[in-house]
């Protein structure tokens, strides 16, 4: 990782996110400037089939492509 993308990420993470000493390891998880949580959120949002709106994403419906012959 580039250090300016480290740095940024640091700077971007809520303070309620970091820890009490050091600095947060990643993986720490972005949608463009929204930050979206840790790994151990993004584990947790799998879990509860919740990670469309964890990644701040709209859910696309599935669509059953049939082939012609």
């Amino acid at each position: 990782m580039l250090e300016e993308q480290r740095l940024w990420m640091y700077r971007n993470i809520p303070r309620d996110k970091r820890p009490e000493k050091g600095n947060p390891l990643p993986p720490q998880i972005f949608n463009e400037d929204h930050y979206c949580g840790d790994y151990e959120d993004f584990f947790q949002s799998k879990e509860n089939n919740t990670v469309f709106a964890f990644l701040g994403l709209s859910s696309q419906p599935s669509v059953k492509v049939s082939e012609r012959t």
